[in-house]
């Protein structure tokens, strides 16, 4: 109820209760695969196993509820896998492993399938963005610098940004999806349980476990060496902010006294029947603002003590768990506000009046300069501006009757849509990236 940015996502249903026992359960089942795969287990304990390691045979309640005992779920799993398993092959269950093991290599995994969604979701809103970038290079409108009109820009360059943006999320997603790493040390990251159980190599047997499950094989076990988790706290955290740049400028174009922007199906309001709130930005919006400080856990759970920790790992699971669930409800959201958000070209052109023609001083002052010297220019459109204020009257008007400026074309210089200027070409430039 109180998460409705990720509420009914894909990344909500791939990293509940139940994807993290699957998670968990394949972590299992893959290591006696790998240990079969290398001789060091029987085939059919690697079926049995497997075949056990069904999440509709487990109860995710009493799991949780006997975690409280050795501190995390992989303790009472085992037992209840163990069992499951049957008395011939039950032996072959987690042998040789930790339950840090079988629980980072879980997390990695959820985070693999969560992260495709994402990387789904992302690629969307690039599309989306890309259409709007191009069919709107041109359309002219206020530049607001420190909450006030500046110069003007086009809105084809906001969106390109806002897709440059996305893109380097994408990236930033993909590079760490990548390199996901499995889990696999054993009691203190030396790998003995596994030379006792027979291998004569177990870094051959990381490999394997590894390839079972889609994971990088890592350099070394990362009990302490908290490294992947610190990257995919990176990546997301900034994903969230790239979305929620974004979002914070529809919200400000969403405005009723602005009106630029409107999103393509807005919310309902439970007492004014007249509102259409920007309600996917808003949610954007919001996982932006949570999304840095569950990062900042994830971070601070690196300093870990010793060989496995107590506290910083067991520190690590919800934070993640919840930026998993913000960023993919954000990527949602954002591909659907960016396919269907609407634009308003004529208001962004008549906004391009409201400061008196003043939004084209910047160009002016440029042009004029080279004409009248520096300090009569700055003294003059001084005295305009000030006048076109007091005397509500139109810039390019008071500088049309001035004797100096006599011969100048005032009418090109003035003209707003005149003065966006590399906008286009910076446009078309962003859109070349793929």
């Amino acid at each position: 109820m109180l998460g409705p940015g990720w509420a009914a996502s894909a990344a909500a249903n791939g990293t509940g209760d139940t994807a993290f026992l699957w998670a968990l359960l394949d972590a299992e089942a893959a290591l006696t695969r790998a240990q079969a795969s290398l001789g060091l287990a029987p085939a059919a304990a690697a079926d049995a196993v497997t075949r056990a390691a069904d999440p509709a045979r487990f109860d995710v309640r009493a799991l949780a509820e006997r975690a409280r005992g050795g501190g995390n779920p992989v303790i009472p799993l085992v037992a209840d896998l163990t069992a499951a398993v049957g008395e011939e092959y039950g032996a072959y269950v987690h042998r040789g492993a930790t339950s840090q093991d079988i629980m980072d290599t879980a997390a990695m995994l959820v985070a693999a399938r969560t992260l495709a969604v994402v990387l789904a979701d992302l690629a969307r809103t690039e599309a989306a963005l890309a259409r709007l970038a191009a069919a709107h290079r041109d359309t002219v409108m206020p530049g607001r610098t420190l909450t006030q009109h500046a110069v003007p820009t086009t809105f084809g360059l906001k969106a390109a940004g806002w897709r440059s943006l996305v893109l380097d999320a994408r990236d930033r997603v993909a590079g760490v999806r990548a390199a996901l790493p499995a889990q696999l040390g054993g009691a203190a990251g030396t790998l003995a349980a596994f030379s006792a159980y027979g291998a004569a190599d177990p870094t051959v047997l990381a490999a394997a476990y590894a390839r079972e499950l889609g994971l990088r094989e890592p350099l070394l076990p990362w009990h302490t060496l908290r490294t992947p988790v610190a990257d995919l706290a990176g990546c997301l955290a900034f994903t969230a902010g790239a979305l929620g740049k974004a979002a914070a400028d529809v919200l400000v174009l969403c405005r009723t006294e602005i009106a630029e922007l409107a999103e393509g199906s807005g919310g309902g309001s439970s007492a004014m029947p007249h509102k259409a709130n920007p309600v996917r930005a808003t949610l954007i919006a919001a996982a932006a603002r949570r999304a840095p400080h569950l990062a900042a856990t994830l971070y601070a759970s690196m300093a870990a003590e010793d060989e496995r920790p107590a506290g910083a790992w067991h520190a690590e699971w919800e934070p993640l768990r919840d930026l998993l669930r913000l960023v993919g409800g954000a990527a949602r959201d954002a591909a659907e506000l960016t396919g269907g958000l609407r634009v308003d070209a004529d208001a962004m052109r008549a906004h391009l009046g409201l400061t008196h023609g003043l939004i084209v001083s910047e160009r002016l002052s440029a042009e004029l300069t080279p004409l009248l010297g520096r300090a009569r220019a700055r003294e003059l459109l001084t005295e305009l501006a000030r006048r076109a204020y007091a005397e509500d009257r139109d810039f390019g008007e008071l500088l049309s009757v001035e004797a100096e400026l006599r011969g100048v074309d005032l009418a090109a210089l003035t003209d707003p849509t005149r003065c966006t200027g590399s906008a286009g070409a910076l446009t078309d430039r962003a859109l070349e990236r793929r």
